[in-house]
């Protein structure tokens, strides 16, 4: 059996844009490069992580486990091909998540530096694989490491209560995962994130750090400012599409067809106003993004979006008189 050429996809699947695909892989299956200067990205083809050289060890940020023993690796080629020390001192957490930092505890007796909510919810879920940082700050920590800078803020939840921006300002990059994916829609219900509305605005606060660079969590390359303009809009068309759906579905039929049921009821309306929704947002971007016609994908995202508006922007619906 051979595998289809990249891009080529199934053929019940639209294509995947040649723009949408990063580097090849090497043959231990992973892919090291430069940002920029002494700033290196690693990747899987589905997870990224970054490390920065310095004159007193690595600074590794993130550590997915689907990389593992990898970034080691992809430290020691780089260590080698320019002469620097290939110890890991230090390593950040983006967030919590066990996708995108249960590598850490490979890298033994380091220094962790997360948000202090990353602390409290990585007490709580208990897993050795994911030591507790030792380094925690609520809004804004300048970690300095042998003579480098590096910016790490929170600006409120988004994919989670604890995602932050990890900002390189002499190296023309931002790292921030999980709300942005280069080239590709969000997978479920706006990328499994946990604050909709933080996750809608989220973009433009990356927008506002002055960066050429994006690190973003997943998928093979980097992203630009055009990548994070075109999820906006992506975003913003569900946004303004499930808006128009929640005020043109009828919900009489629904609930008086479902009779007693009340929770069936419940289901033909939001359902009618999701697949409503999301139909002429799956046309538009498919071709565009990756994976937009994976329908699972943007309905469930638009879901997502629309319950949001329900139950967060409100109004709901009408006021009983």
């Amino acid at each position: 059996m051979t595998s289809p050429a990249a891009g080529e996809g199934r053929p019940d699947y639209a294509p995947v844009p040649p723009s949408a695909l990063g580097p090849a892989l090497n043959d231990q299956g992973y892919y090291v490069g430069r940002v920029e200067r002494n700033l290196y990205w690693v990747t899987d083809g589905v997870y990224n992580s970054a490390f920065l050289t310095t004159g007193d060890g690595v600074v590794l940020f993130d550590a997915p486990p689907s990389i593992g023993h990898n970034l080691q690796r992809a430290v020691d080629q780089v260590a080698a091909d320019n002469g620097v020390s290939n110890r890991v001192t230090h390593l950040v957490y983006s967030h919590h998540h066990a996708d995108h930092g249960a590598g850490s505890s490979l890298f033994g007796d380091v220094v962790r530096i997360g948000h202090e909510e990353t602390h409290r919810l990585l007490r709580r879920d208990g897993d050795p694989a994911r030591p507790l940082p030792e380094v925690t700050f609520a809004d804004a920590f300048t970690l300095e490491v042998g003579g480098e800078r590096v910016e790490l803020a929170w600006h409120g939840p988004n994919h989670t209560p604890d995602n932050i921006y990890i900002h390189f300002p002499d190296h023309d990059t931002l790292m921030f995962i999980d709300v942005v994916n280069a080239g590709w829609v969000p997978i479920y219900n706006t990328n499994l994130s946990e604050d909709v509305i933080g996750y809608m605005e989220a973009p433009a606060i990356a927008l506002a750090y002055p960066w050429t660079h994006l690190i973003s969590g997943h998928l093979g390359r980097l992203a630009t400012r055009d990548d994070v303009a075109v999820h906006q809009q992506y975003i913003a068309d569900i946004e303004a599409s499930s808006r128009e759906a929640l005020a043109s579905v009828n919900p009489v039929p629904f609930y008086t067809g479902a009779g007693a049921n009340v929770w069936l009821g419940i289901k033909g309306h939001l359902n009618a106003v999701t697949t409503a929704a999301a139909a002429p947002v799956i046309a538009k971007y498919t071709g565009v993004l990756a994976a937009a016609d994976i329908e699972e994908f943007t309905y469930t995202t638009t879901f997502a979006i629309m319950q949001s508006l329900r139950l967060d922007k409100g109004p709901s619906g009408p006021v009983h008189p």
